[in-house]
């Protein structure tokens, strides 16, 4: 069968950080991945951006380089189209190819607020789509959902997140990336380094029937960072670092593990955690055992180790459970292990002709952005009722 045709939005000779290089392309040009996907085109800002990367990268002087998103669009010669540019440029590079039928897989958010969101999604072929949240196909989650459905620990009676933001510093940004400090470019990392775990404990723990949350600005100033480490300004945000949550999860129909209404509490601190303790740790509590997941500092990634341990309340016995990378997954960088899978399993989709999805080898679509997405609106926007509430609160005291 022939390759699947693939464009890329974003892969950059010149940016600091390109998860479009270190996490897309690794795999796409591997030996496993080339017996699915060809790279046919690249998208930047200009056409020769797009041709720069091209010999940066040393693909083929076949590959189209394109400046205009709405021209990629109209090229009949590409089949998926793929997004990994910063969150508020999503849209407008996205969308004449949604617009034009093709396949996308779009990094996680998918665009900076529900109602573009909404907009990409509502029409676009949300089964022939890809959205950035591997978190959910990375064998520590298939693992937790085994453990769960074969009835390790019995049916999950609470579970409970700590979880910290480790990838920048907790008062500073660096200058590329200043725009973090304001909510209406919708990356910021409650949103991008939170919504990542909280995504995938929803895909073992399954989603809350109802929830409140609580933030907090604890931090309201932020350093602007130089390329020489010096501070250059020091700037207002409006993001939250503080994040709670709690709510009751609903049973997810068929499956079993989880009792209705129990209760689930997740926390994010934006900043390293107590020098020396796990980035992420997470409790699964149950009718016979408990799960406890502890993860390094660097969790997103899956750089460091993550361990999982059984707590067998009947023996009182703990112990290590063994989980592990397919070895396929093992010649790739760690950073794409996770994308990897799910090109993989839309590969298999898509050679199969596009028929049912087998069971077990789903991936999250526009449809699960959506989803997503309308729990971090409702988070701010009850951020935003409390806000409002404590200075009218202030105001009328006064």
């Amino acid at each position: 069968m022939p390759c699947i045709r693939t464009a890329i939005i974003g892969l950059s000779a010149s940016a600091i950080t390109s998860w479009a290089a270190s996490a897309h392309l690794p795999y796409l040009l591997s030996s496993c991945g080339s017996k699915h996907y060809e790279v046919t085109a690249l998208l930047n800002s200009s056409i020769s951006a797009a041709e720069s990367a091209r010999t940066t990268f040393n693909l083929s002087s076949s590959v189209k380089a394109y400046g205009d998103a709405s021209a990629l669009a109209q090229d009949p010669d590409i089949d998926l189209v793929v997004c990994c540019t910063r969150v508020d440029v999503h849209f407008r590079t996205i969308e004449p190819s949604i617009r034009a039928g093709k396949a996308v897989f779009v990094e996680w958010p998918l665009a900076e607020n529900l109602s573009r969101v909404l907009e990409l999604a509502g029409d676009g072929p949300i089964q022939d789509s890809i959205i950035g949240l591997q978190g959910r196909v990375s064998p520590v989650t298939l693992r937790l959902k085994a453990l769960l459905a074969e009835g390790v620990i019995g049916k999950v009676l609470s579970s409970h997140v700590s979880s910290y933001g480790a990838l920048l510093p907790r008062d500073a940004l660096p200058e590329s990336m200043e725009f973090f400090a304001e909510r209406k470019h919708g990356g910021n990392p409650i949103i991008i380094e939170n919504g990542h775990s909280l995504d995938w404990v929803h895909e073992v723990l399954g989603e809350f029937n109802e929830f409140e949350s609580r933030m907090q600005i604890q931090r309201p100033g932020v350093k602007i960072i130089g390329n020489g480490r010096e501070v250059k300004k020091v700037i207002g945000t409006n993001i939250p670092d503080l994040l709670a949550i709690q709510g009751t999860l609903k049973a997810r129909e068929g499956e079993s593990g989880v009792v209705d209404g129990a209760l689930f509490t997740h926390v994010f601190r934006h900043g390293t955690p107590f020098k020396g303790q796990p980035g992420l740790t997470l409790v699964i509590n149950g009718e016979k055992g408990e799960l406890l997941v502890t993860m390094g500092e660097k969790f997103l990634f899956l750089e460091d180790p993550i361990v999982i341990q059984l707590h067998d309340h009947v023996t009182d016995e703990v112990k290590e459970l063994a989980w592990d990378w397919a070895d396929w997954q093992k010649d790739l960088p760690v950073k794409a292990r996770g994308v990897a899978e799910l090109y993989e399993r839309y590969a298999e989709w898509v050679e199969a002709g596009k028929k049912c999805v087998r069971k077990g080898r789903e991936w999250p679509t526009l449809e699960d952005a959506v989803l997503r997405t309308r729990q971090f609106d409702t988070i701010f926007r009850q951020f935003d009722q409390a806000e409002e509430a404590r200075v009218g609160g202030r105001t009328s005291r006064a």
